[in-house]
């Protein structure tokens, strides 16, 4: 698995502080962008919190996330959250080390008093400490939040830093993008009130003997609540690797409702799921792969939205007319970029793959930001992508009407067949994931070449009605007696 450091640093370590009035906490910020371009530690928000024990179990939950692994526990996983200022709300994002789990906190314009809020994203210092202290929190006493430094640390920014050094695998980049894309196609299918919320959440168990559970299961509504069912009957959620919703304990005695989301099942297979505890001021969302075992990296959401050179020019366009909106308007991108709906929505899940743009299921709407990592790398090291690209620069597609043949550089030839604008194949990738995570190499190979022919015979065609057009004006000016 490719993996490099990622350099963090601080102007000091986040803490909780007592001060006259009531306690402070410090959340500080490394490197990221903002409307006025990268700064090194931006400020997004000084004011008060108007639920001090809610918000800290929401970021304690976030940080549980960001340090855990529900799959192969034995491995270390440590990376600081990321924290975005979208004007009207405070969003905290991270993801498990495993690749499997997505937990976002969004504090809400109700859960903020007496502060403005910036725009922009970075990295947030959540260290050992500051976890400890966020968990004594017992009463709602004022707590007033700062999210960036301080207006003296301000001015003295060229001090020493604190400075963290963490792996930072391309799985994990590539997962974060995916859960995005994945998510843009669930719909709500259940809300529980908060007694059966709780109730339904603790009965989840915390563990298993060998960490995550491998097999995926399904809750169906039933009354009130949930019920769980053997198999994915109409209307059913899955739920894969139940124990992986622990850090939603974190705020189960402040949750007014549990909002369940995920796709339309179709047959057996796992499918994603999110879910999303309502909270005063803010909501808490955690969002599952298909099954622990499978992170969301390889799910293969986002290659066709990768392989395709429009999308990559319409995504050009709609990011400059991105203003780190908290809800991104399909149609006003349409109306301001000129593009109709379906090219802007396509734009926007290729920038959900460069970690540019956020997506979430409670308001059904797409979010800016900007990840503070190497964007490029998500579709540098994709490995089916590459593999593709290489299939069709050494001239190994044939295309035959709704077949395409792509002769591997094993020399085995692979049949991709057309099925009404759905392409399968004869190669062991499909055979095993019927398409349930994204196309394969060969497929994406005769999907470029297809897109090739279509642009060449376009610009053929369009070179050709030039030519015309001056033939045809030539023969009128000779006719006219012009020579």
């Amino acid at each position: 698995m490719t993996r490099s450091l990622q350099a963090v640093a601080y102007t000091r370590p986040s803490a909780l502080e007592s001060a006259p009035g009531g306690r402070r906490l410090g959340l500080e910020t490394s490197r990221g962008a903002t409307p006025c371009g990268v700064e090194d530690h931006p400020r997004f928000f000084a004011g008060f919190l108007t639920s001090p024990q809610v918000a800290s179990a929401g970021l304690l939950a976030v940080a549980d996330v960001a340090g855990a692994r529900y799959y192969q526990r034995q491995l270390l996983a440590s990376l600081d959250p990321v924290v975005t200022g979208n004007g009207d709300r405070l969003r905290f994002e991270s993801f498990s080390g495993c690749g499997g789990v997505y937990a976002r906190l969004d504090v809400l314009d109700t859960g903020l008093d007496g502060g403005e809020v910036g725009h922009g994203t970075t990295n947030v210092d959540v260290n050992n400490p500051l976890r400890e202290a966020l968990s004594r929190i017992g009463s709602d006493d004022p707590l007033h939040l700062r999210v960036g430094p301080d207006e003296m640390a301000v001015t003295t920014l060229d001090g020493p830093v604190v400075e963290k050094k963490v792996p930072l695998p391309d799985r994990w980049l590539r997962g974060f993008a995916e859960a995005q894309v994945i998510a843009a196609g669930f719909d709500l299918r259940a809300e529980l009130p908060a007694a059966e919320a709780v109730r339904f959440l603790r009965s989840l168990p915390r563990s298993t003997a060998r960490g995550a559970s491998r097999s995926a299961g399904w809750v169906v509504p039933a009354g009130r609540g949930l019920r769980p069912t053997t198999r994915p009957v109409p209307g059913a959620v899955c739920l894969p690797g139940p124990e992986r919703l622990i850090a939603l304990q974190r705020v189960l005695r402040h949750a007014t409702a549990l909002r369940v989301y995920g796709p339309s099942l179709a047959g057996a297979a796992a499918a994603a799921s999110a879910w999303e505890v309502v909270l005063p001021g803010m909501r808490l969302t955690l969002t599952l792969s298909p099954e622990a075992s499978r992170g969301f990296s390889g799910e293969g959401g986002v290659l066709d939205a990768l392989a395709t050179d429009e999308a990559a020019e319409d995504a050009e366009l709609i990011s400059v007319l991105l203003a780190w909106e908290p809800r991104i308007d399909v149609g006003d991108l349409s109306a301001a970029s000129g593009l109709p709906t379906e090219r802007v929505r396509a734009a926007l899940v290729r920038l959900g793959t460069s970690g540019r743009v956020g997506y979430d299921t409670a308001e059904a709407a797409y979010f800016h930001r900007e990840l503070p990592y190497d964007a490029e790398r998500v579709e540098r090291h994709n490995p089916r992508l590459r593999a593709a690209r290489t299939l069709v620069a050494e001239g190994a597609v044939v295309l035959d009407g709704a077949l395409g043949t792509v002769t591997a550089q094993d020399g085995h030839a692979h049949r991709v067949r057309d099925d009404a604008g759905v392409l399968s194949c004869s190669c062991l990738w499909w055979a095993k994931y019927r398409g349930g995570r994204g196309p394969c190499k060969h497929a994406l190979a005769v999907r470029m070449a297809r897109r090739g022919a279509v642009a060449g015979q376009t610009e053929a065609q369009a070179k050709a009605e030039a030519q015309a057009k001056v033939e045809a004006k030539a023969e009128v000016l000779i006719d006219g007696g012009v020579r």
